[in-house]
């Protein structure tokens, strides 16, 4: 399918997300209380043999809770279905922790247990379970404007560029010991371990993406043509449970790397 097609897609996933985040300002007006959860893991829906890529069919998906509204839930069934042949797995915060105390060394730790704000975590983290296990990964708030499989075909990594043709880290794609993730993550480590006075974008971030050396050719691909954000939820939505608010805000008040 073209370019154009993916485009279309696009357009009408945000309708639909967009009529869902209105009836949501009303389904949690009359229900406050009420959560969806996210399944730590899911099956795919239906196994296929004709894999041509070398990435592995797995989506990755974080968030600070399980437990979450209407919209960022049916953003979530929208990736099942855009990944209806893929192994879903979902982590919260506590489960990050324990991911990378259990698979990574003493000084990966450190550094992860130094960095305060939970999007900075979610960055490393991202990095980290990408090198590891490979797969995709893709923000909460994210979803995908095409089947993942097709998305990913014929690729052994992938990165995605914005409107502005700058790389963004809200979706990932690579095979396991992937040389450009392990670039980034080193890119990561080094901030931290200097610890200048960075806000989470240039430290964990997209800004730590684009400041890491190129070794190796990446395939990359329009935002348009393969996931974007924000269609189904916003701000509201997604942060209505942590007092604390989106990442933007709280670094305005909290370092990002504890001194």
């Amino acid at each position: 399918m073209t370019y154009t097609h993916r485009l279309i897609s696009g357009r009408l996933l945000r309708i639909i997300g967009n009529l869902v985040k209105a009836f949501s300002y009303a389904f949690h007006a009359a229900l406050p209380h009420k959560r969806f959860q996210i399944p730590r893991h899911a099956g795919p829906i239906r196994r296929t043999s004709n894999d041509t890529s070398e990435i592995p069919r797995i989506l990755w998906q974080t968030n600070y809770t399980d437990r979450v509204t209407l919209p960022v839930y049916m953003n979530y069934l929208a990736n099942r279905l855009m990944g209806w042949d893929f192994d879903y797995r979902f982590m919260s915060t506590e489960d990050r922790l324990d991911y990378i105390r259990e698979h990574f060394s003493a000084e990966i730790i450190d550094c992860y247990c130094r960095l305060q704000i939970g999007a900075a975590q979610a960055d490393l983290w991202r990095l980290l379970v990408i090198h590891r296990e490979g797969g995709i990964y893709m923000d909460i708030d994210a979803h995908a404007v095409w089947p993942l499989s097709a998305i990913i075909k014929r690729h052994g990594r992938l990165f995605i560029l914005t409107r502005k043709g700058q790389l963004s880290n809200y979706f990932l794609a690579a095979q396991p010991d992937d040389p450009a993730i392990a670039k980034i993550i080193e890119t990561v480590v080094d901030n931290i371990k200097q610890n200048e006075d960075l806000g989470v974008f240039d430290m964990t971030g997209p800004g730590a993406m684009r400041k890491t050396p190129a070794s190796v050719e990446t395939a990359t691909i329009s935002n348009r043509a393969a996931c974007i954000q924000g269609s189904f939820t916003n701000e509201y939505f997604q942060y209505i449970d942590k007092k604390e608010g989106k990442w933007t805000r709280q670094q305005r008040t909290t370092r990002v790397v504890n001194q």
